[in-house]
């Protein structure tokens, strides 16, 4: 059974920083790219930034590139995205993502809440 499961969000201030993790379990973690989303009230799901499987390339949407860093460790299955320099429009539910077969894996996701 496929699961990815999120962690380390919470409640933050405007310039500050967090470290998102993702844990995988029953599939194949170095075999696939993987990607971090979020999704705001009211808002659609979208995309934050993806890392290959093997982690040479890393790409990040426009409005956190300089801000986030996505990485991997394949020999633990987990994955993670390190925040900086935090923004109130940054607050939303953090989502990891895996294309895996037959259906794409999603977690459930983990609080971001940037405020003072």
């Amino acid at each position: 059974q496929v699961q990815l499961v999120e962690s380390g969000g919470g409640l933050v201030r405007p310039g500050g920083s967090l470290k998102l993790s993702c844990t995988a379990s029953g599939f194949l973690f170095d075999a696939y790219e993987m990607k971090w989303w979020r999704q705001a009230p009211g808002k659609e799901r979208e995309f934050v930034a993806s890392i290959t499987a093997e982690g040479s390339s890393v790409n990040y949407a426009d409005s956190v590139r300089g801000r986030y860093t996505i990485s991997r460790d394949n020999a633990k299955k987990t994955m993670s995205l390190e925040m900086s320099n935090l923004k109130p429009e940054d607050t939303a539910v953090y989502i990891c993502h895996a294309p895996t077969w037959p259906q794409d894996s999603w977690g459930q996701g983990t609080q971001v809440t940037v405020s003072s």
